[in-house]
């Protein structure tokens, strides 16, 4: 910004940039649905309440198969004996570290900020989350867009 010499420098105020809200997320490649949680924090609690929110989610009998990164929560010791109590609805497939291009809902969290958070302001925490929410529900229907956004080729 260029400021003539005779004037002082303005004084600009911002909003709180240190606050954020958190997500978890799975996309069904196959039709685009996608399921998520809202949590305060990432940990293995956390983690552990969205598995089980994503095994509600699951199609008949089949097996649900979660491609994740190499998170501290991803590995938590308190989730290993329900994970193993339901090896047979669910397992993990970790990918290599530094590939989150892998993962297909690295695709919906960049779709998620390009529609919902660039070059927009917000006064309040509580309406990004309103726009983010928002956002979440029109997919949590099969869709066309998000299937084609997460093909596996």
């Amino acid at each position: 910004m260029w400021i003539p010499a005779e004037n002082t420098d303005p004084i600009l105020l911002l909003a709180p940039t240190r606050k954020s809200i958190s997500s978890f997320g799975a996309v069904r490649p196959a039709d685009g649905k996608f399921t998520s949680m809202m949590a305060s924090v990432f940990n293995a609690t956390t983690f552990l309440l969205f598995l089980k929110e994503l095994l509600k989610q699951r199609r008949g009998k089949r097996k649900v198969v979660l491609i994740l990164d190499n998170a501290r929560w991803h590995h938590a010791r308190q989730i290993r004996p329900w994970l193993h109590k339901n090896r047979k609805r669910i397992s993990l497939f970790f990918l290599p570290p530094y590939s989150p291009h892998l993962n297909p809902v690295e695709r919906i969290w960049k779709l998620t900020r390009y529609n919902c958070t660039h070059n927009r302001y917000f006064n309040e925490l509580s309406e990004v989350l309103k726009v983010v929410k928002d956002q979440f529900s029109l997919w949590r229907k099969p869709n066309k867009m998000l299937s084609r956004l997460c093909a596996i080729i």
